[in-house]
């Protein structure tokens, strides 16, 4: 689906991907609305679902959880059943960040969360792989993160784009 969005919905949008918690008030300043024409536009974007949330960003370190990996994972047989009951286990797993049906060797990419390296060893003895159809799973640790973003770069046009 796709929409048309003037300079005002991109403003909005970059400013709200910067800092979702700005107050309706600051926002409106910011793009020369008035509150209520402000809160109107904001309130459209959500219910046309290009803002999905608002949502606070939390420090997985600050909380206890000292490991990130990523798990490539190969499902086997390949049908809608296993698919769909794989996926309803992902859907219902808290340490499951992130998952991505992905083309290429593997089938899913997910992101998990743990305390720490035994932590991680036991999730992906202990769960993932009596997930259904879990044939076979590929894991990187997180060393570090040099860079993560969660703003798209909506406010450039395409020729700003770099590649």
């Amino acid at each position: 689906m796709s929409f048309t969005f003037d300079e005002l919905d991109k403003q909005l949008i970059d400013l709200l991907q910067a800092d979702s918690s700005i107050s309706n008030k600051d926002l409106a300043e910011k793009v020369g609305l008035s509150p209520s024409a402000c809160l109107s536009r904001t309130k459209r974007l959500k219910e046309m679902g290009v803002i999905k949330k608002f949502a606070a960003i939390v420090d997985e370190k600050m909380i206890g959880y000292e490991v990130i990996a990523f798990t490539f994972i190969t499902l086997s047989p390949h049908n809608r059943d296993i698919t769909n009951a794989f996926l309803a286990k992902i859907k219902e797993t808290p340490q499951i960040l992130e998952c991505y049906n992905i083309s290429g060797s593997w089938d899913y990419l997910i992101k998990i969360a743990a305390h720490d390296l035994a932590h991680c060893r036991d999730f992906l003895i202990d769960t993932l792989l009596t997930f259904p159809g879990v044939n076979k799973i590929e894991t990187s640790m997180v060393l570090s993160t040099d860079k993560r973003s969660f703003s798209l770069p909506f406010g450039l046009d395409k020729s700003q784009d770099t590649v």
